[in-house]
């Protein structure tokens, strides 16, 4: 299991949100919850869009930071690199893929 991983939501009115973590399931109860972040507290209910493990917290904080410098297009062209057949996908395994 990775270390830790960078992860994407997209909120309820379409925005994007960028984090990271070192428990995926447990970040994304707390942002059901809506205690995570103020962010998406406000733009519930979320959906899973992309879980990338990485090798460790700084790995993670690096391609958190990568991904928030990335404008709209960038970002979904992410997405979308990661959904084709080819991309990697929403790597992680745990439950939570939908709405959350």
């Amino acid at each position: 299991m990775a270390d830790a991983w960078v992860y994407m939501l997209r909120c309820r009115d379409g925005s994007l949100y960028t984090g990271w973590s070192t428990d995926v399931e447990q970040r994304l109860a707390r942002h059901r919850a809506g205690k995570a972040s103020r962010y998406t507290a406000s733009r519930r209910p979320l959906e899973l869009a992309l879980a990338i493990p990485m090798a460790d917290r700084g790995a993670a904080m690096r391609e958190e930071a990568r991904i928030k410098a990335l404008d709209r297009p960038a970002k979904l062209a992410l997405l979308a690199a990661h959904e084709s057949p080819g991309g990697a996908g929403a790597q992680w395994g745990g439950q939570g893929a939908g709405s959350v």
